[in-house]
């Protein structure tokens, strides 16, 4: 697979880094490619009015380089790693451009809809979070929001995790070895058992297959 890594803190090599760093280790071990990007190279403003905004063939006037990192990097990935420390209980502003800029391209209004859409769906994704507070409600509003972001793009979350540290470098130090679990979860990015079952979702009885005999 080809992995997008989505680094969005304005402090780079800091907490979040790392943790992306470390999963994109592990991902590069299970022989996946990484394409590792600083939103802030690409990500200059937040989502405007579109009535005012738009082009006149319709396209976005925004005028930095998020375009250019959606089809140059979003769209052609197979996975996605989003990085970002934890900023007054949520994501960086940066990351929430990123989401929020994708109104001008998957709206009806807009003319790269067609290619956007299902560019978007169908990819893997992950999150890696840098936070201070160890109190776990600290980031719980965040992973939820992460979850709903991915559901709503049909991208499967493969997994989350969770660094304390504040200082650069510092999420190293955490005795639960956040960079341990990010590696792993970047081994198993590409099969790791994802499943959002409905009422009416014709599954198994077991999770992880038959029973192995002895």
């Amino acid at each position: 697979m080809k992995v997008l890594v989505l680094s969005s803190s304005p402090r780079r090599e800091g907490n979040s880094w790392a943790l992306a760093q470390s999963l994109a280790k592990g991902a590069e071990e299970a022989g996946h490619t990484i394409d590792f990007v600083h939103l802030d190279d690409f990500v200059e403003a937040p989502l405007g009015d579109c009535r005012g905004c738009r082009l006149s063939d319709r396209s976005c006037g925004i005028a930095d380089g998020y375009e250019r990192l959606l089809f140059d990097h979003v769209l052609p990935a197979d996975a996605i790693v989003y990085a970002t420390p934890l900023h007054w209980y949520g994501m960086t502003g940066r990351l929430k451009s990123f989401f929020d800029r994708l109104f001008c391209y998957t709206s009806g209004s807009s003319p790269h809809t067609g290619e956007v859409v299902p560019g978007l769906m169908n990819k893997r994704a992950a999150v890696v979070i840098s936070c201070e507070e160890s109190y776990r409600g600290a980031t719980a509003g965040l992973e939820a929001q992460f979850q709903e972001l991915t559901r709503y793009l049909r991208q499967d979350l493969t997994g989350v995790v969770v660094g304390i540290g504040n200082s650069r470098g510092e999420v190293a130090r955490d005795p639960a070895r956040p960079l341990e679990a990010a590696a792993d979860l970047g081994r198993r990015l590409g099969d790791a058992h994802v499943t959002d079952y409905r009422l009416d979702t014709d599954r198994p009885n077991r999770v992880w297959g038959p029973p192995v005999e002895a």
